[in-house]
């Protein structure tokens, strides 16, 4: 059986992903869909807004056979390690293809900018610690860096943010020397940042948006879900009276900065650089999350990367603690988080030439990486009730969704 890998977030799971799915089947004749999916919190340091295995369901009655978990500590992390972990977990599995949405559409100017960008490879890190060192964000440095060896314009762009994925996810295919082929197919009629519903195809940013600000599913939002998924959010706010988003977790962030010392705010990863000052001396005057963002951003400190220092102070979690994951060839476990029977058969086929444990239970295993994945599922569900966290809970103990 051939198996297409496919790095997701589904946040939520919308009109442009069941195209996603059916364009990278066609674009690669796979037999099996294998995604792997950021579990509570997401790469640009966001709380899901409906928990991992309403999203996994939605994922699997629309194209996907086997839904696998990003480990926490990769789903929320810059694009680079992002993708590495995303295609450790994938290569594990055998996967013949990874195949992501780009703005470009055309696989040749990302294998030719990779080549590129190896022979300039020095170069492109000594302009990049320039301009980080003159104040830049880590977006516009990488951005800059990479206009100095010619790959921030023309058809690969690496000033666009599906781009910028796809490369990060061709360097880690090849930095990994895995057997994996990258392909890509084009992005149609939204952009990653849009933020109002336009088509039946709109994005995730622009679905939550309008989700949180109207607080029900309208005709706007259902046009731009298939039913499964338009359920699922449904659903989850009838059953747990509320979507994730960050306001919600706003009273947490408050104790938690204000209860923290100095030394132990340093700890944190994501704090650097005199940020913990910045946190204690804003936290009394935030009179909501939005409005703290907005204290704290800085021509350095972007909207992205303080959400994910918020992420990291939510579960606790300590440049230390992370440091040993950033480097490792292989991922200690595959977690799988939900299968249908066509997936059920790849599994078995391939189960035998793992050299890692697959698991389904976040119990299953004792490993400081499922450790670190226990606290971000306790820290997603900390502002639901404790009926409704227990209930939500017990997935976490059950195993996989099955279809």
């Amino acid at each position: 059986m051939k198996a297409c890998g496919l790095i997701v977030e589904y946040n939520p799971f919308h009109n442009g992903h069941v195209y996603h799915v059916e364009q990278s089947k066609e674009r690669t004749n796979a037999d099996v869909m294998v995604a792997v999916m950021s579990g509570s919190f997401l790469q640009r340091g966001e709380p899901a807004i409906i928990d991992k295995f309403h999203r996994t369901k939605a994922a699997l009655q629309h194209g996907v056979d086997i839904v696998l978990e990003l480990p926490f500590v990769y789903a929320v992390q810059y694009s680079d390690l992002f993708a590495r972990g995303a295609i450790l977990t994938l290569s594990q599995l055998n996967v013949d293809y990874v195949c992501f949405g780009s703005e470009a559409g055309n696989i040749t100017p990302f294998l030719e900018g990779y080549d590129h960008y190896l022979k300039h490879k020095p170069y492109f890190q000594q302009q990049l610690h320039q301009f980080l060192s003159e104040g830049l964000s880590f977006p516009q440095a990488s951005k800059n860096a990479y206009q100095t060896i010619d790959l921030a314009s023309g058809e690969i762009d690496l000033g666009q943010p599906n781009n910028i994925l796809g490369f990060s996810y061709v360097k880690a295919i090849k930095e990994l020397q895995t057997s994996i082929k990258p392909e890509t197919i084009k992005r149609t009629k939204s952009g990653y940042h849009d933020e109002q519903i336009e088509h039946e195809i709109a994005s995730a940013t622009s679905i939550r948006k309008e989700l949180l600000t109207q607080g029900t599913m309208s005709n706007n939002i259902q046009n731009a879900l298939p039913y499964a998924t338009a359920q699922q959010i449904k659903k989850y706010k009838e059953d747990y009276h509320s979507w994730h988003e960050w306001e919600i977790y706003f009273p947490f962030l408050q104790l938690l900065i204000q209860t923290k010392t100095h030394e132990e705010l340093r700890n944190i990863h994501g704090v650097i650089e005199g940020l913990e000052y910045r946190l204690k001396s804003t936290v009394q005057e935030a009179g909501s999350f939005h409005h703290w963002m907005t204290l704290l951003k800085t021509k350095r400190y972007t909207w992205t990367r303080l959400q994910r220092m918020f992420v990291h102070l939510l579960t606790n979690t300590t440049h230390e603690q992370l440091e040993p994951y950033k480097a490792l060839t292989e991922p200690p476990y595959l977690r799988i988080l939900g299968m249908n029977q066509n997936g059920r058969q790849y599994i078995q086929s391939v189960k035998k030439e793992m050299d890692v444990p697959l698991i389904s239970n976040i119990q299953e295993l004792n490993h400081p990486m499922l450790q670190l994945e226990e606290k971000a599922t306790d820290a997603y569900y900390s502002p639901l009730s404790p009926k409704f966290k227990q209930q939500l809970k017990k997935q976490e103990l059950r195993g996989p969704i099955m279809i």
